[in-house]
């Protein structure tokens, strides 16, 4: 027995030392991607030495002889810490991602082939500007340069990653930074997702209640449009859930979730210091690593610092001495869907104002990964590239013998976005700046802009020039084979809204609307934002003059407008009703309920129980405002509408209606819906977190969800690679964190600031910035989620240019020296 004990006992510890072995060896092979920033390259492809200098950060600051040499090093840094990143926005662009995830990304791959992104991409190089080109050029080199160090000093493969997954890693081409600034603009695209919901609601809801849950812009009264079963009669109504694709890789947004952002700035007279101040934090989904990446660039025009997105060569949210630039999205209504008849007697022909004409067609093989290649017929229309069916559902708004096409401005084969970007950069004033506007074609944004003295803020990106006798305005897809519903090409830069020195002295944005024009030159029928606008009015309006400081408070304010307005509306009829009910029934846990959002200033902090039972109570209502009339198609409205709500409880154009549940006898008050959802509420609070309210925390329901793409979803490594943090702020406040909507975790922080940056140019090099996890890509490295927590805590880094300071401390400096 003895025996048999001791050979058991060396047979466990000689697995484990076997285990042991195993990870030291995984972990050795891993953490050899990790790049030594202290070391000296000897490359192909740059004039003189140059250095990467990377602050206590990680923060690259690049110094070389030319500017080609810096954006070089701009590539070399960039390939450094998120090359498996490059790769997957790369191949997401290029339609080939299922070559490594097999079938889960066909669909991706099958609508990013069909839109042509890449070809698209690659034909615009030519359109770009000399400088731009050799830009572009040399960062593919620098790209280059590191993928040929990983392949000849065997550094792990470049990243952990590509041990799970294909390691083919090819080498970058200018093409490929066009693209990603292109697969910006699919993340930033939502009203195509509009049109197809708009019109499936038309079918089963009668215009009045339509404009009810989308409602116009109050400022904005338009004549009654058709709905879409007049365009299509053939359509029939349907009441299923929208089908929209959520498979993590895909670049195309949830509903609701297209791009939004923050940026407000303040001209010398109304800056406490006497310089301009600049305000930004553009909002996309979350992920680890962040979609930004800071950087430094000395260029010969002088040095930029800000956000730039790992496989394009250009700061795109910073500031350089004399000029600070933001981004928020404009909601320009840039893309139309149109339904295109097909020929009953030749099916590859379609319908246009001059008769039949046959499809632009090529075909495409589909690499996947374990199974058969697949080979689609891509096809194209004068409006545009015939799109999937299954894409956004547009099957089920497509009448039998049609197909559906889109007209985008990001389809263009001539965008000359990235010139300038670029010019952007370089500009040394206001009007530096606004002269590169009208290259700017996709996609579109609100560019806010600061010099030492002087404010603006311009839309750029191409209008396109819809008829005023559009049969839907675009705002549902629409006949394309009537003249009148196609684009009439783009309208003139003129027509793009610019401010220009505002006689306030103050500019903003937050996606909400900015001009008030009649169709066809309206902008858009949908803005991204009708609340947070209120909180910043009054936050610029509560002081004569501003500073970084005040700029800072306005940029983390948690307080929600839209809470304070709705709970005295919905709780009118029942604050403080009737004696204390008995401890331990459902009627007590409402009143204590009530009690804490009575007393409750509307602040959406992480440490409080009211932000919680508020947006639980809220999602509880709308469903059951719009459960019983939509049925599954009430799934398309998993995040709050304000508006729609406030109509209902105003009564606005008879919207109370909602409040009665149609299937039962009873007529319910719209005071009897808000106390059955507040008990649905408080029920599924107390079986989530627990049966004391007090204990209850908005942040453990509102995490930031930073999670890897690839790696987040595994049982073991999700715990290595993902990044969780309690959070404030809600979708409505100026602190922005979009809430997923999706069971189980409906209120997780999905979507939101993931850059911040302040810009003082009284001090410049006060100046601040941040960014939502870390500046590697690498899991093991220390740099993958360092700024994480600075960024939990509403802390930002020193945006400085001074040289010195990115040396003192300095984590690394590496040095590129030309081979030979």
């Amino acid at each position: 027995m003895v025996i048999a004990f001791r050979w058991l006992l060396r047979l466990f510890l000689a697995l484990v030392a076997v285990a042991a072995l195993i990870v030291l060896g995984l972990y050795y092979f891993a953490t050899r991607s990790i790049p030594d920033y202290s070391a000296t390259h000897r490359v192909g492809g740059i004039s003189a030495e140059v250095e990467i200098v990377r602050n206590n950060s990680n923060v690259p600051h690049i110094f070389g002889a030319t500017d080609d040499d810096v954006f070089f090093a701009l590539g070399f840094a960039h390939a450094q810490d998120r090359l498996w990143q490059m790769n997957m926005l790369r191949r997401t662009a290029q339609g080939r991602l299922s070559e490594i995830f097999g079938p889960r990304t066909l669909r991706t791959d099958e609508l990013m082939r069909r839109l042509d992104l890449y070809g698209l991409a690659a034909s615009s190089v030519a359109a770009q500007d000399d400088a731009t080109r050799s830009a572009l050029e040399a960062y593919a080199r620098g790209v280059n340069a590191w993928i040929a160090e990983v392949n000849e000093q065997a550094r792990g493969r470049g990243a952990p990653e590509f041990f799970l997954f294909s390691n083919e890693i090819a080498f970058w081409q200018p093409a490929d930074s066009l693209a990603l600034l292109k697969l910006l603009g699919v993340q930033l695209s939502g009203h195509l997702a509009q049109e197809v919901t708009r019109a499936r609601l038309s079918l089963v809801l009668p215009e009045d209640r339509l404009r009810d849950l989308l409602p116009d812009d109050p400022m904005a009264p338009i004549a009654a449009l058709p709905d879409f079963a007049q365009l299509f009669p053939e359509v029939a109504p349907s009441h299923a859930a929208l089908a929209f694709d959520q498979e993590p890789l895909s670049p195309f947004p949830a509903p609701g979730l297209a791009g939004a952002s923050n940026a407000w700035a303040a001209s010398s007279a109304r800056s406490a210091s006497g310089g301009t101040l600049l305000a930004n934090d553009p909002h996309l989904g979350f992920s680890a690593p962040s979609v930004w990446y800071l950087a430094r660039l000395e260029l010969q025009s002088g040095g930029v610092i800000g956000a730039t997105i790992p496989g394009i060569p250009a700061v795109l949210a910073g500031r350089s001495e004399r000029l600070g630039w933001a981004v928020t999205s404009s909601y320009l209504d840039d893309q139309d869907v149109f339904i295109e008849r097909l020929n009953p007697d030749n099916p590859e022909e379609y319908l246009t104002p001059d008769g039949w004409a046959p499809f632009e067609t090529r075909r495409s093989i589909l690499r996947v990964k374990d199974e058969a290649s697949r080979t689609l017929t891509l096809r194209w229309t004068q409006n545009g590239p015939i799109l999937p069916g299954h894409h956004y559902d547009l099957a089920s708004i497509t009448p039998p013998g049609h197909l559906t096409s889109v007209s985008w401005t990001l389809l263009d084969p001539s965008d000359t976005s990235m010139t300038a970007t670029l010019r952007l950069m370089r500009a040394q004033s206001l009007d530096e700046a606004l002269a590169s506007a009208p290259l700017f074609i996709a996609p579109s944004q609100n560019l806010t802009l600061v010099d030492q003295n002087r404010i603006a803020m311009q839309m750029v990106g191409a209008m396109p020039a819809r008829h005023p006798q559009h049969q839907t305005q675009g705002r549902m897809p629409s006949p394309g084979w009537i003249q009148t519903n196609r684009w009439q090409g783009l309208l003139p830069h003129s027509s793009n809204p610019a401010f220009i020195d505002p006689e306030t002295g103050i500019l903003g944005n937050t996606n909400n609307k900015i001009i008030d024009r009649p169709f066809p030159e309206h902008v858009s029928h949908r803005w991204g934002d009708t609340q947070r606008i209120q909180r910043w009015l009054r936050l610029m309006r509560m002081r004569d003059v501003h500073t970084r400081d005040s700029f800072i408070e306005a940029q983390l304010d948690t307080v929600s407008t839209t809470a304070r307005t709705l709970l005295p509306l919905i709780g009118a009829d029942l604050w403080f009703t009737g004696e204390a009910a008995p401890e331990n029934t459902p009627e007590r846990r409402r009143q204590r309920a009530l009690i804490l959002l009575a007393e409750w200033n509307g602040e959406m902090n992480e440490h409080l129980p009211e932000p919680l039972i508020y947006a639980a109570w809220m999602r509880a209502l709308q469903d059951r405002l719009i459960r019983d009339d939509l049925g599954p198609l009430a799934d398309q409205f998993r995040r709050i509408e304000p508006v729609f709500i406030e109509r209902v409880y105003r009564d606005t154009d008879g919207a109370a209606v909602w409040c009665d549940i149609i299937q039962s006898s009873p007529v319910e008050t719209c005071t009897d819906i808000a106390r059955m959802a507040l008990d649905d509420a408080l029920v599924w609070l107390g079986e989530r977190f627990g049966p004391t309210i007090e204990s209850w925390r908005w942040g453990d329901a509102h995490q930031a969800t930073h999670d890897h793409p690839v790696l987040g979803d595994l049982r073991v490594l999700r715990h290595f690679v993902n990044i969780r943090q309690s959070t404030s702020g809600d979708d409505h406040t100026l602190m922005r964190g979009a809430t997923s909507g999706r069971d189980p975790d409906p209120f997780h922080n999905v979507h939101g600031a993931g850059y911040r940056g302040v810009y003082d140019f009284a001090d410049p090099d006060s100046s601040v910035f941040i960014i939502s996890t870390g500046q590697s890509g690498h899991p093991l490295s220390r740099h993958y989620d360092d700024l994480g927590d600075l960024w939990r805590r509403g802390e930002y880094i020193p945006m400085s240019l001074d040289p010195d300071l990115a040396r003192a401390a300095a984590v690394g400096i590496t040095r590129l020296v030309p081979e030979g």
